[in-house]
């Protein structure tokens, strides 16, 4: 169980029989669906509940829970080294510093995250929250200056559609939040401008995707906890007739270990299979996840509102395809930076996407 954040994205076949590569691939993409589809339930559980409305507590808690396993496992790491390799995390403030402008976006990105699944529930989350690649697309052009080509502009194109599609169909339905949908579209573009920023202050942490981490969740609960006071939810929590139910804090803590393992899992499946597959099994699951809602919570959706599902699904499946083809066309650079861009292509920061 090797957690280092530098550790190389490529694989060494020799001595491996094809079975067992399969079997390996196999078993790696399962745990990912299933860490991931639970996380996303286990969410909607703990952020629906009536008696406690404190999205940003919960939110923080499960960034406390992030740095104290990042402390567990680098402890670990010293009693078994050969079982587990994890980089040191003592804190530093010029690095949480140089860190900080990216914990801004993060603790956007996942608090807004979470309000959307919040309010529009896991049936429409997958299209609620699906204009990530959009906003990835217009913040790669007007920070970065990049331009994008005209059939990965189509396929945003698909994914637009599909998008107000399914507000479309929600409405008609009579279960549609515009809260929901803003707080998702917010969290879209937190999502494009937190791939964007964890590029630049990656050098700041050695390029460790662990270390970024463990800075990252330090901030986000320095940053949370103003927030938490300033937003009214301090008397919420004070006042929940649960606070020393111990069933309460394992479901809290659950959460925020399974908030911590999407990021391992999501390196996992990309160092055994491609940031391409990585991708086209994050729609795959995105697809079942819904489908699961649907069936779980028994609900009765039209054609249409499967349609802007499979849009989405669709759209942001070809974009990745065109790409992965036009990425291929560019020159090597460093076997380093590779390694960075293919753990920045998987879900960031906590991971709780």
């Amino acid at each position: 169980m090797a957690l280092t954040g530098t550790e190389s994205m490529d694989q060494d076949g020799h001595g491996e029989t094809f079975l067992f590569r399969a079997v390996r691939i196999a078993a790696v993409v399962a745990l990912y669906w299933f860490i991931s589809i639970t996380m996303v339930f286990l969410n909607n559980y703990l952020l629906d509940n009536r008696e406690l409305d404190a999205p940003l507590f919960v939110t923080f808690y499960q960034c406390l829970v992030t740095v104290g396993l990042c402390w567990v496992l680098q402890l670990l790491s010293r009693f078994c080294p050969g079982f587990i390799d994890f980089p040191s995390v003592t804190f530093d403030l010029k690095t949480s510093r140089e860190v900080l402008p990216l914990s801004i976006v993060f603790i956007s990105m996942i608090t807004f995250n979470n309000l959307c699944l919040k309010y529009v529930g896991v049936a429409f989350y997958t299209v609620g929250r699906s204009l990530s690649t959009v906003f990835n697309v217009l913040s790669t052009y007007i920070i970065l200056k990049q331009t994008t080509s005209y059939r990965a502009l189509m396929c945003c194109g698909i994914i637009l559609g599909g998008f107000w599609l399914g507000v479309d169909q929600e409405g008609i339905a009579g279960s549609l939040s515009w809260t929901g949908v803003v707080f998702g579209v917010i969290a879209s573009a937190c999502v494009a401008l937190n791939a964007i920023y964890t590029k630049k202050v990656m050098p700041a942490v050695d390029g460790n995707i662990w270390r970024l981490s463990y800075y990252n969740n330090i901030n986000a609960c320095v940053l949370f906890v103003p927030l938490i006071i300033v937003f009214g939810e301090l008397n919420s929590v004070v006042n929940f007739s649960r606070l020393t139910d111990l069933s309460f804090w394992s479901m809290m803590t659950l959460g925020g270990v399974f908030g911590f393992a999407i990021g391992y899992v999501t390196g996992l499946q990309i160092k055994y299979t491609s940031p391409l597959t990585h991708n086209v099994s994050g729609t795959a699951k995105a697809c079942a996840q819904t489908v699961i809602a649907v069936a779980f919570y028994a609900s009765s959706k039209s054609l249409l509102w499967w349609t802007s599902n499979m849009m989405v699904l669709f759209g942001s499946s070809a974009y990745t395809w065109v790409k992965s083809l036009e990425m291929k066309k560019i020159p090597p650079r460093d076997p380093q930076d590779s390694a960075k861009e293919k753990l920045l292509q998987g879900e960031k920061g906590s991971m709780r996407v």
